[in-house]
């Protein structure tokens, strides 16, 4: 064997050495906890076999949290809420939003706790409100309190995850919070909704969630995202076409409770406060089309609260439509 011969033999073998450590590497996609249709199928390989990828779902708490994997490279496909998603955008993240998750409607609610002395929101004055900071819980919040005429001196905020909340609630530190399911759910057992971010939605303050992508990776990987987003989208359709099928027992609400620990017999209940839009209707100018200007709307918000120091001039450029587009052809 002549030399030349060996060399072309070890390159090549490098090329299937390095295609090989590729095809094995991770993919590491965020997510919630949220109770909901994609969790269903995030049960199955449906995800892995539609995008080849060897997909890890990691489980985070918070926007904040999403945000920091995503800026540094350790998430490529995350979801994110409309209010860390504005956040992130005008702190420059190289991100695009690419699908809806869900519209979020009851689904976060201000919670008030029994014997607090709270029955409106001008109640909330002098009062302590938990709630995750900087996610869209606490947009909604935010958007409430102004529309009550309160500001942040007149209410005790205070930042906790998800899960402090409700050790706190029970142990009566709190007079309010502002949550999503499965907490939610637990606090109205000793409280009363005050309010709902479809309320909120409704005084000029919207919110939801998103599906997001790092800029390059979408610009490499087109029929893979397309892929996840059609069976993203395949979840959703799965519940919107009977949603009385998904009662406690059945198998879909089984493994939403197995993975996102939810109580079984709650979540049918949780899944009717989202509102999940099909891919097709995404597309249009409602929600696509009118993302970069919910983002600027929500930004702007935000830094009039002091929460952030800027606004970007276009957001545009964090909305991606051609994957929605490609994958409803």
């Amino acid at each position: 064997m002549t030399r030349p011969s060996k060399m072309i033999m070890m390159g090549t073998a490098a090329l299937a050495f390095s295609a090989s450590t590729l095809a094995a590497e991770t993919m590491v996609i965020a997510t919630f906890s949220d109770p909901t249709p994609m969790n269903a199928v995030r049960g199955t390989d449906a995800f892995a076999a539609a995008t080849g990828w060897d997909i890890e779902w990691r489980v985070f708490n918070s926007g904040t949290e999403v945000i920091a994997a995503l800026a540094s490279g350790d998430v490529k496909v995350a979801e994110l809420g409309s209010s860390p998603l504005a956040i992130a955008a005008s702190q420059g993240v190289d991100l695009q939003m690419f699908m809806l998750s869900y519209a979020i409607g009851q689904a976060e609610s201000l919670i008030a706790h029994d014997g607090s002395g709270i029955t409106t929101l001008a109640d909330l004055k002098g009062k302590r409100v938990a709630v995750p900071v900087g996610s869209t819980a606490h947009y909604s919040l935010m958007g409430a309190m102004a529309h009550a005429g309160l500001t942040e001196a007149d209410v005790t905020i205070v930042s906790m995850p998800p899960d402090q909340i409700a050790a706190s609630w029970s142990m009566g530190v709190l007079d309010a919070a502002f949550i999503w399911p499965p907490v939610q759910t637990q606090l109205l057992e000793s409280g009363t909704r005050i309010v709902g971010a479809d309320q909120t939605a409704d005084w000029g303050y919207p919110t939801f969630n998103a599906w997001v992508v790092d800029t390059d990776f979408a610009a490499a990987h087109p029929a893979e995202m397309a892929a996840f987003a059609r069976v993203m989208d395949g979840a959703n359709q799965a519940y919107l076409a009977d949603p009385a099928a998904w009662t406690v027992g059945s198998a879909p609400v089984t493994t939403i409770a197995d993975l996102t620990g939810a109580p079984a017999d709650q979540i049918p209940q949780i899944l009717q406060g989202y509102t999940f839009v099909p891919l097709a209707d995404q597309t249009g100018p409602a929600w696509l089309g009118n993302a970069a200007n919910v983002m600027q709307s929500t930004a702007a918000f935000l830094k009039s609260a002091g929460r952030i120091d800027t606004v970007a001039d276009d957001y545009a450029p964090f909305v991606n439509a051609d994957i929605a587009a490609a994958a409803t052809q």
